[in-house]
């Protein structure tokens, strides 16, 4: 049967739901109509998926052969997308042991199929020659296709998707710097696969046929050297031309260490990576698609899979939480699982104080902070910005309010603009002035859990390459004044502010 001749649902056990694949594959399962059951070492990880109330979750560990032989009852089809990498020098040993016991489970409890996400190894090379990350994902492929459970086993190279270990390391580099003395492994050929793509493989796998047992190389349409990407992320990030300088005397160990440096990716994750890179991979077959056909925008080329992971980046941590959506994000969405090295970087000034006053009277301060009213803060040093920003052909301070009192959603606020507001909660500016990467400010009016009022601020900035992150530092010094005064002024502001009954919410139609 072919993946997209759906049958009756599925019973699906996933491990390392609470890694980078395995949180995005869930909801697609579900989606299918399948059932499923997540395997974690730490449940409470998956509480803030939007998803969290749909699916089983069973505590374990996939090197204890109790829980993983208890979490295999009942299952159809169990995916193991599990490793040990960047947990210490034995990590081969640990994803040897993990895979005979998940696959000898497997048969005990009669599991129709295994579906493996494992690494795209180079042609022609030895497997002695290859890194330790390759070669443990080869031999973990080995081991549950010999368990005598039918097993899909999909091989990829680089992952395209906000929160892959791989695509971060490359957002890093090429976000910070602009010029770069690299290794001789950028010029390596590699065929990157857009994590839409691998789901939509991981789910198909699910339905192949029981004769079907084998590994399949996965991958995107386009072949490119590690410098390549680099050069072309750039120009779909807009940012400018890399200048890049290989050379030959960056080892491993070096280049992981550089990299370290360099990008916030830990050395023990960036080592394996980097180790790997010294070898072509590129797909030798396409033999997926007879089982998972492609369709229309499949698979998705280099440019639209980066177009697509930076698509929410900008706002990754400035939208509300996860477990507060109505409906679960698209697969190149951050979630709140991804490493705390994932994203990219945002920087964050964020101030919170208590206030003398009703949340009636701390909103109205909120909602009506801008124009003449002004900011709360050193003036002169809003009205120098203000001015620069003029300079440079930006719009200033000039352009004021609609409303003296009220908001609403796409109002001009000097040089900001409204991006959200909850009417006696919440205000988020988004700056219009020139920058070089966006930026926000939030403004809260809550009530603590002593029942007093408390206002909230978040100022935001997403870098753009290394002159973002320059002008960051550069104006950092100055935020206990400007972000600091504003926060205290406010809150004064509202306590002299007389209490009055809250206004209806402004339209923002």
């Amino acid at each position: 049967m072919n993946a997209d001749q759906h049958g009756p649902g599925l019973h699906c056990l996933v491990t390392g739901a609470t890694g980078y694949i395995g949180g995005r594959l869930v909801p697609e399962l579900l989606d299918e109509g399948h059932r499923v059951r997540c395997l974690a070492r730490s449940p409470g990880k998956l509480r803030d998926h939007p998803w969290a109330g749909q699916v089983e979750v069973a505590k374990g560990d996939v090197t204890d052969p109790g829980s993983v032989a208890e979490a295999m009852r009942g299952i159809d089809v169990a995916y193991y997308l599990v490793h040990a990498l960047g947990t210490g020098d034995s990590f081969e040993e640990t994803d040897r042991r993990a895979a005979r016991i998940f696959g000898e489970s497997a048969r005990a409890a009669g599991v129709r199929r295994i579906v493996y996400l494992g690494g795209l190894t180079p042609s022609g090379v030895p497997e002695a020659e290859l890194s330790p990350h390759l070669r443990s994902r080869a031999e973990v492929g080995r081991i549950l296709l010999g368990s005598g459970v039918p097993t899909t086993v999909l091989r990829a190279a680089i992952v395209i998707g906000s929160g892959s270990a791989s695509f971060e390391m490359l957002r890093y580099l090429t976000e910070r710097l602009p010029v770069m003395i690299t290794p001789s492994w950028v010029r390596t050929r590699i065929q990157p696969v857009a994590v839409r793509d691998v789901l939509r493989y991981l789910v198909g796998g699910a339905r192949m046929p029981a004769d079907v047992s084998r590994a399949f190389d996965i991958g995107g349409p386009d072949v490119l050297t590690y410098r390549d990407m680099m050069l072309r992320y750039a120009t779909v990030a807009g940012l400018p031309r890399r200048f890049i300088v290989p050379v030959p005397v960056l080892t491993p160990g070096l280049s992981s260490h550089w990299v370290g440096l360099v990008t916030p990716v830990p050395a023990s994750i960036a080592r394996p990576l980097t180790e790997s890179l010294r070898h072509e991979v590129v797909c030798r077959e396409h033999d997926i698609a007879r089982h998972v056909p492609d369709s229309a925008g499949h698979p998705v080329g280099f440019d639209e899979a980066v177009r697509l992971a930076l698509q929410r980046i900008r706002e990754a941590q400035v939208t509300t939480r996860w477990s507060s959506a109505s409906v679960p994000g698209a697969p190149s969405d951050p979630l709140p699982t991804d490493p705390d090295w994932a994203g990219g970087s945002l920087y964050a000034d964020e101030r919170e104080l208590p206030v003398d006053a009703s949340r009636e009277a701390l909103w109205r301060v909120i909602e009506g902070i801008g124009g003449d009213n002004g900011w709360y803060s050193f003036p002169l040093a809003w009205a120098v910005r203000g001015s620069l920003d003029r300079l440079v052909g930006g719009v200033g301070l000039r352009r004021g309010r609609r409303d003296a009192a009220r908001l609403r959603v796409g109002d001009s606020l000097d040089f900001w603009r409204v991006e959200e507001i909850e009417p006696g909660r919440l205000l988020r500016l988004r700056a219009e002035m020139r920058l070089p990467g966006p930026a926000w400010l939030e403004m809260y009016a809550e009530t603590g859990a002593d029942g007093r009022t408390r206002y909230r601020q978040r100022a935001l900035f997403h870098p753009h390459g290394l002159l973002g992150h320059a002008y960051w530092w550069s104006v950092s010094p100055f935020h206990a004044v400007v972000f600091g005064g504003m926060a205290r002024n406010i809150a004064l502001a509202a306590a002299r502010t007389p209490t009055a009954p809250a206004r209806e919410p402004a339209s923002s139609g």
